[in-house]
């Protein structure tokens, strides 16, 4: 009996120690029916299942629905389809598995959900491990939503493109701890409007329908380009309806398109350009205020400007008279590219610029002066005296018309603006003895060599009208808005000797200044470069006295 025994024990003996299979993936061995030892399970992967339940808004059963579902990031997926209840349950899903299902059927809306296979499937009972999905819920897509699409002006919106998006057109409710946000169901629908300015959405869920999920319908309307110039006349529009909403109201909803960009009671005006002393938030900084020679200058409206309505005038620092300029309206209004004639933009040189524009939206209208400079920022350029030259004001007896008498101006031209940073003005000195002594540099102020006393101090005359050369003296072309940088600046000579002024040489002295009042605050370029070294010319030039106008 014992011998009987044993020899019935060695075989659940081998199975437990052997190489056994699992062919039909049940979790136990092949050829064990009734297992009672867990030496006699053979270890497999292990294996769940992913089930669920799908209805309409209504909550009946939808038969027919392909439920098609991705495993991890394997290609090859599984697929079910709902029964008369709509049932589905796929099977032989691996445990821990992250899952995507897609739920569809034609005429309903599409819903994605995610969800985890538990990872105790495979354990004792056998291969128990469940992803519920469920109660699913559909939206029908047989319902039609309608806008009416105005322009600005009051005029159908012929040709508007709209996108209609449904946001929850379908719900779900997770096990396994899931949450609402591994959840996608919504439709989108797009439409161009009627001659009528119509808008129809075909294929959506009914207000009634979305109002059960708890929906919204959000509406996108483009700004449109009537013309096809690429610059739209009008903004778009942007607005959403609850399900709720559109079950209360049914009449067709009226959309207002806005102008391309929203009309203020603000006048027009500038906002932004290359030259910033054209803008309403004026920019000083001569920086901001550079156009190389060749560059065109840009200016952008805060609303589009009527086209023939822009006038623009330009000159040099003097504003004595117009130099040639061209102006065009670009991006429906709201920018325009006006360009110097070639050669006119110079390196160093100031130019005055008056733009005018009537707004194409609200009329008002526009009339801006500015400022700028010749250059460019990243090469800043060393400055040197151009021309010295003074005007004669009186003719006393024992002067001459190329004498330099004391109480006369006398103008000094760099070759680029300057500022004069600190308020300590430089002085200017001659080579040269003017106060009748016999000597030069000693103590006469304004001698060359005589740093330790005083030279004649070097003021700003930044031209606000051109040079006289007639009575009455011309007018500039229009009123200059001051830059506070100059190419012109003016001392009165004050010495006791009249001096010839061919072969004079004239000395401003930066660098008494710089050494007054330190490095970094003495005269500016518009480059931004201290001016604190020498700089000196040879001879003076006479300005023309002013001669009488013609009688007309």
């Amino acid at each position: 009996m014992k011998k009987h025994l044993v020899m019935a024990v060695l075989p659940l003996l081998a199975w437990g120690c052997g190489d056994s299979t699992d062919a039909d993936n049940d979790g136990v061995a092949d050829g064990i029916r009734d297992p009672n030892n867990v030496s006699v399970v053979v270890p497999s992967t292990p294996k769940g299942t992913v089930s669920g339940q799908v209805l309409g808004t209504n909550l009946q059963g939808l038969a027919d629905v392909t439920v098609a579902m991705t495993i991890g990031s394997q290609a090859a997926g599984k697929s079910a389809t709902t029964d008369a209840n709509g049932n589905f349950v796929m099977t032989d899903v691996p445990a821990a598995a992250q899952v995507l299902l897609t739920f569809s059927k034609p005429g309903y809306a599409t819903l994605r959900a995610t969800s985890t296979v538990p990872a105790e499937a495979g354990t004792v009972p056998i291969n128990n491990g469940n992803a519920s999905f469920g109660p699913i819920t559909l939206a029908q897509l047989n319902s039609s939503l309608r806008f009416y699409v105005v322009t600005p002006q009051g005029r159908p919106a012929a040709g508007a493109k709209g996108t209609l998006e449904v946001d929850r057109a379908g719900s779900i409710i997770l096990s396994n701890y899931e949450t609402g946000t591994s959840v996608v169901s919504r439709v989108y629908v797009e439409a161009t409007a009627d001659d009528q300015g119509v808008l129809t959405f075909n294929g959506v869920p009914s207000g009634t329908e979305l109002a059960r999920l708890n929906g919204s319908y959000n509406l996108w309307v483009s700004p449109m380009d009537a013309n096809g110039d690429g610059v739209p006349e009008t903004g778009g529009f942007v607005t959403s309806y609850s399900g709720a909403a559109i079950v209360s109201t049914s009449v067709t909803r009226v959309v207002n398109l806005p102008f391309s960009k929203p009309q203020t009671n603000a006048a027009l005006a500038i906002e932004g350009s290359n030259v910033g002393s054209l803008k309403a938030s004026q920019n000083t900084d001569p920086l901001n205020n550079m156009v190389r020679p060749g560059e065109p200058i840009y200016v952008y409206f805060n609303q589009p400007v009527q086209p023939g309505s822009i006038l623009v005038r330009l000159t040099d620092e003097y504003a004595k008279e117009s130099l040639p300029v061209t102006a065009t309206v670009n991006n429906g209004g709201y920018s325009a590219t006006i360009s110097p004639s070639s050669g006119i933009v110079q390196e160093g040189k100031e130019y005055n610029i008056f733009v005018r524009a009537v707004s194409a939206e609200g009329g008002t209208n526009i009339t801006q002066t500015g400022y700028f400079f010749g250059g460019d920022q990243a090469s800043p350029k060393a400055v040197t005296i151009t021309d010295i030259r003074y005007q004669e004001t009186t003719l006393p007896p024992a002067a001459t018309a190329t004498q330099l008498n004391a109480g006369e101006v006398v103008y000094v031209t760099f070759s680029a603006p300057l500022k004069n940073m600190s308020g300590y003005n430089a002085h200017i000195f001659f080579d040269a003895d003017i106060n009748g002594d016999s000597k030069k540099g000693e103590y006469a102020v304004g001698e060359l060599g005589n740093y330790t006393g005083e030279g004649f101090p070097l003021v700003i005359s930044e031209p606000m009208f051109p040079y006289a050369t007639r009575t009455p003296a011309e007018k500039p072309v229009f009123g200059i808005q001051p830059s506070t940088y100059s190419t012109r600046y003016a001392f009165t000579y004050g010495g006791s000797v009249g001096l010839s002024t061919g072969l004079l040489k004239v000395v401003v002295a930066f660098s008494k200044q710089a050494a007054n009042q330190g490095a970094n605050e003495t005269y500016e370029s518009i480059w931004g470069q201290p001016v604190n070294v020498d700089l000196d010319s040879t001879g003076i030039a006479i300005q023309a006295a002013p001669t009488p106008a013609p009688v007309p």
